[in-house]
């Protein structure tokens, strides 16, 4: 997909409106310009948790976002209309929504939803007629960085100034000033138009950013500015060149701010004290009073919580030392999916340096997700039928931050899928081992040997033998009547699948599988583990334990719920 990033600079005749067209070429420039300045802002990230990767997510959050505009461009690219301004904005606030990663990137979601709200009402009016023209010029954007600045504060459970909320409200307020009075007074009301509104808003933007060191003692002491705000300050310098043609000085390329502090090059990990161990992020379909009680739940559990989103979806995002705890609350308040839980480190993220060495685990429920990132790995959830992409697997090898990763896709499937990310990962200078496990329980025998103070080599060595001696069976339902390996399936049938082959099919979950563990522990084993599905009822696993206590007095039995997973019952044997 082409992304129109030099619009504006090839039209000299840029009109002083943001409309439709605008708005594409703002996503665009904004993502050129945080393509730019990623490093640098991630350099700066100091707060809330130093683990340097807010320009990474601002990055990805607005690509998110340029890739839905893009899609509504698209979906007119055979006719001859064009989207109008209401759809273009609120493709881009959705787009950031679903793509927002981190706490700074999941705030300009909201503040990107909350200008949606009003422009897109605003564009809906001036489409219309005379109303919506004596509501134009520059008075919808400034009420609309107003309605961001607001819905941003009220999505962060405790607001900290200093921040990227801080460099927002001061946007807002600066577009407000340079707006005339109702009644024209002061001057014609029509030349107050977009460009005046934009070219206010970063200018207050970029006083409130150089001002951010004195607000936070975090910032003071590294000698930043937030790195978050920074980021924002980039955005909005997009906006202004978007929609006046002109590109603020402060982000033409090569170029620095020459009042901003310098970027750090290094921070005492005793700058801010411990912090919670793992980041939360999860997409969630619920309600608002789901919400409401997922707050309060949420708050409880961690810090740096932010909730954005509405209208029946929500992007959550919390600091937590019980990553479960977290997903947990998300499945009792609603349908979470798209989860992403890493682990900060040793010391909570809070040293700049890269971990020697991390794990990253594709997971097929949230339960084992919160259960390997406890163990330390950094996670990436495969949602029944949507495998994830190789880019999701690279952002998950980025994220885990280290320079050596170890990568367990735990999906045949995702052999070819995994060992593109790994090739790619390795082109940027991480060190990545790819150990082929086939299911989530062979996963979970690589990370239960996994030892981070031993040489890679011989860490990779165990961590495939120990998944490798374990094999794994999955009882799954027929959609179809079929031909299998065990004879003729109805649809509706239960499936015994070990190590990857249909061996059983059955009616009933219980019996089936004891005839599966019947199979695999003919061969012998050790451990037996059991992955109920999240409507597998308790009663199921006591059966089980049971039947292999009996019949098998040396094995021993584990049992974890997976959560929504696309098989009721995952069994590994060691």
């Amino acid at each position: 997909m082409q992304l129109p990033a030099q619009a504006a600079k090839e039209d000299p005749q840029v009109p002083q409106t943001l409309d439709a067209a605008a708005v594409r070429t703002w996503c665009s420039l904004a993502l050129d310009a945080l393509g730019r300045d990623r490093e640098e802002i991630d350099a700066i990230n100091v707060y809330p948790v130093a683990d340097g990767d807010t320009g990474t997510n601002l990055y990805l959050t607005v690509e998110s976002a340029a890739r839905a505009v893009e899609a509504v461009f698209d979906a007119h690219a055979t006719g001859t209309s064009v989207p109008d301004l209401p759809d273009t904005v609120r493709a881009m606030a959705h787009g950031a929504l679903i793509g927002a990663r981190g706490n700074s990137g999941t705030i300009l979601a909201q503040l990107l939803r909350g200008m949606s709200e009003v422009l897109g009402e605003d564009g809906a009016d001036r489409d219309s007629g005379a109303e919506g023209a004596a509501r134009g010029g520059g008075d919808h954007l400034a009420r609309a960085l107003h309605r961001a600045a607001q819905l941003a504060r009220e999505a962060v459970a405790h607001p900290v100034e200093g921040t990227i909320l801080t460099v927002a409200s001061a946007a807002a307020d600066a577009a407000a000033r340079t707006r005339p009075p109702v009644d024209g007074a002061t001057g014609d009301g029509a030349a107050y138009g977009d460009g005046a509104a934009v070219h206010a808003a970063y200018a207050g933007a970029r006083v409130a950013l150089a001002a951010t060191p004195g607000q936070l003692a975090v910032l003071g002491r590294a000698g930043v500015v937030d790195a978050g705000g920074r980021g924002l300050l980039a955005v909005l310098a997009a906006l202004v060149e978007a929609v006046t043609g002109d590109a603020p000085s402060a982000i033409a390329p090569g170029a620095r701010p020459h009042e901003l502090p310098a970027v750090v090059e290094s921070c005492d990990a005793d700058d801010s004290p411990a912090g919670p161990a793992f980041e939360v992020i999860y997409l969630l379909e619920t309600d608002e009073p789901g919400i409401a009680r997922l707050r309060r739940r949420l708050d409880s559990l961690g810090d740096s919580l932010v909730v954005v989103g509405g209208d029946g979806l929500w992007n959550v995002h919390v600091h937590v030392d019980d990553a479960g705890a977290a997903v947990e609350a998300g499945v009792e308040a609603g349908r979470p999916y798209r989860i992403r839980i890493t682990h900060f480190g040793a010391a909570a993220g809070h040293q700049r340096e890269r971990a020697q060495r991390a794990v990253v685990a594709v997971v097929p429920g949230e339960g084992l997700a919160g259960l390997c990132a406890e163990a330390g790995a950094t996670t990436v959830l495969a949602r029944p039928g949507e495998p994830p992409a190789s880019g999701e697997l690279v952002d998950a090898i980025r994220r885990a931050h280290a320079h050596e990763v170890v990568l367990l896709p735990n999906d045949a499937e995702l052999r070819h899928t995994a060992a593109a990310a790994a090739e790619q990962a390795r082109a940027e200078g991480i060190r990545v081992a790819l150990i082929p496990t086939r299911a989530a329980v062979q996963g979970i025998a690589a990370l239960a040997v996994h030892e981070p103070g031993r040489r890679f080599d011989e860490d990779v060595v165990a961590m495939t033998s120990a998944a490798g001696a374990t094999r794994y069976a999955e009882l799954a339902v027929a959609e179809r009547q079929s031909w299998t390996m065990a004879g003729i399936c109805q649809a509706g049938d239960l499936l015994g699948l070990i190590d990857g082959d249909v061996a059983v099919i059955g009616t009933e979950l219980a019996a089936t599988a004891e005839t599966v563990l019947d199979r695999m522990l003919s061969a012998g084993g050790e451990l037996v583990t059991l992955v109920l599905g999240q409507d597998v009822p308790d009663t199921l696993a006591e059966r089980l334990e049971r039947y292999v206590r009996d019949g098998h007095l040396a094995v021993d039995t584990v049992v974890y719920r997976g959560g929504h997973q696309s098989a009721p019952l995952l069994i590994g044997v060691e």
